[in-house]
């Protein structure tokens, strides 16, 4: 049966504006579905139903929508400000001539792959929890790290926050002076692949984020970025429409060593 979803929050998502703004625009007439004016809030609509609004052309609201891929360096904040004046991720995006935002945060001491958009439906998909959008990371601990402490990662261990969901791990080199492998999780908490090695009685050292779904950081060096193809985005959008509709939390029973 196909999913029907309110006509303002349709609206919202494909970033034609905000669902205030839609409710708006359904009440004044402006709004037509499948050809038909309709009136009525919280009118529910298939999700892949035919859309026109009065004064807004949804192809040049599409072509406006830019999302970029960042390889952030070590000492630069995910943020649009500071206020400690330290170096932020929107510094590299001035010749761009709009404005944009990261999507969710890497820690100023964690490099790779950032996510940077103004689009605002991308970046809320992206970030909402039920999306279990995968993120890779690779991770460098002090000392020989054994298969027990890597078994906790990948089952989950407890945080002050909360259990951690399952993780995949892939392990790359180890030796009695450090373990470097791979840690692919689908939350975003604050710290939380740092926390997770020190619950586990490990520091790490370093960390860099490998990819973000899809998403590579392949071919940038620290501090380049390039725009994502619309065909990026929209698997970006579907992954997360899917994992959400379905409410999937990846498998990662079978550990991968």
């Amino acid at each position: 049966m196909e999913e029907m979803v309110r006509l303002q929050k349709v609206i919202a998502e494909r970033g034609l504006c905000s669902r205030r703004k839609a409710e708006q625009l359904i009440v004044d007439g402006k709004v037509k579905v499948n050809g038909e004016v309709t009136t009525t809030l919280g009118t529910k609509i298939p999700a892949n139903a035919k859309i026109e609004i009065e004064g807004i052309d949804e192809k040049e609201v599409k072509e406006s929508k830019k999302t970029f891929v960042l390889n952030k360096p070590l000492g630069v904040v995910s943020s649009a400000h500071d206020d400690r004046n330290r170096p932020i991720v929107t510094d590299y995006f001035t010749n761009e001539g709009i404005r944009v935002y990261p999507v969710g945060r890497l820690d100023i001491n964690t490099a790779g792959c950032l996510l940077v958009t103004n689009d605002g439906e991308l970046a809320q998909l992206v970030t909402h929890p039920s999306s279990h959008m995968n993120k890779s990371y690779i991770v460098t601990v002090k000392g020989y790290i054994p298969d027990e402490a890597l078994k906790k990662l990948h089952d989950g261990v407890e945080l002050q926050d909360g259990m951690t969901a399952p993780a995949k791990i892939l392990i790359g080199k180890r030796n009695k002076e450090v373990s470097i492998f791979k840690i692919i999780i689908h939350e975003g908490r604050n710290r939380q692949v740092r926390r997770m090695c020190e619950a586990v009685g490990y520091k790490v050292k370093s960390l860099y984020r490998e990819s973000v779904g899809p998403i590579t950081c392949i071919g940038l060096s620290r501090g380049e970025y390039r725009q994502l193809s619309q065909e990026e985005v929209d698997e970006i959008k579907s992954i997360c429409k899917e994992n959400k509709k379905k409410n999937v939390i990846p498998n990662y029973k079978n550990k991968s060593a």
